[in-house]
């Protein structure tokens, strides 16, 4: 059993329930380290209250859309995703919370064609599901205004999404490469017409072991049996405060690789 299907079972049993919505996105932003480390990030890179335009391309279950919504109420954003019926649920949540600032739009990354309309772009764990990368780096540098800000945040090729091999199968499923190097995702940024200005990794030593525990080895147990299941609760009794220790250790250590990778870039 995947933790792609998990995630999608718990978010439409929530879809229908704004509280419970919440709490989902509470759920995802603990137990999650990718969540961490790009929160981290987005709170480096601008202060609370910022105000400017933000494209969240690839909002998925849209948590990382209402972080930014919560965090700069005064910003426009736009997210988008491929598929529609995660638009329409994103779009039936936030119009229940009261969040005009926010639009949703089904959209292809590779078929986007923005011009100098966007101050900051939030990629998060989509690049690797899209074979035509530089394309879509294009039209970020395209949509984004002087001085303007992407963030990606994406497998590296050290592990990422448990596959080492291109042949290997992704524990996340639906992979259209293993991940970056350092190299390759700068290179391709470059030439784009973007300049990285950081790049780190995450899910380092502490941040893998967490992630097996946390949430690898949990998921499989679920798929094993329905009672594993019922014995979920009583495991991370055990197990939750030593997860999480471990994924503030990542967070707060640089990280001298890792199976994920996060990079900024910037148009000049």
């Amino acid at each position: 059993m995947k933790y792609d299907p998990i995630k999608k079972v718990f978010g439409n049993a929530v879809a229908d329930n704004s509280f419970l919505r919440k709490i989902f996105y509470g759920l995802l932003d603990l137990m999650f380290l990718r969540s961490w480390h790009v929160r981290k990030k987005v709170r480096e890179l601008y202060p609370k209250d910022s105000k400017m335009e933000i494209f969240d391309a690839g909002m998925g279950f849209g948590q990382y859309t209402y972080f930014m919504a919560k965090r700069f109420p005064e910003s426009n954003i736009l997210a988008v995703d491929v598929k529609d019926e995660q638009v329409e649920d994103c779009r039936k949540f936030f119009t229940k919370c009261g969040y005009k600032n926010v639009k949703f739009e089904i959209a292809d990354l590779t078929k986007i064609n923005y011009d100098n309309k966007f101050d900051f772009i939030l990629c998060v764990d989509v690049m690797e599901h899209i074979v035509e990368d530089e394309l879509v780096f294009k039209n970020f540098y395209s949509a984004l205004k002087k001085g303007g800000k992407v963030l990606v945040n994406t497998p590296s090729n050290l592990g990422g999404s448990d596959a080492h091999e291109d042949d290997d199968e992704s524990f996340i499923e639906e992979h259209a490469r293993v991940g970056y190097s350092k190299e390759d995702i700068t290179e391709k940024l470059n030439r784009a017409g973007l300049k990285v200005t950081s790049f780190d990794y995450s899910y380092g030593k502490f941040g893998t072991i967490s992630w097996r525990f946390g949430i690898k080895y949990p998921i499989l147990m679920a798929g094993a049996s329905k009672f594993f299941i019922l014995l979920l609760p009583i495991y991370y009794l055990f197990t939750l405060w030593f997860v999480l220790i471990l994924m503030w250790l990542d967070v707060h250590t640089d990280n001298k690789e890792g199976t994920g990778v996060l990079v900024v870039a910037e148009k000049n």
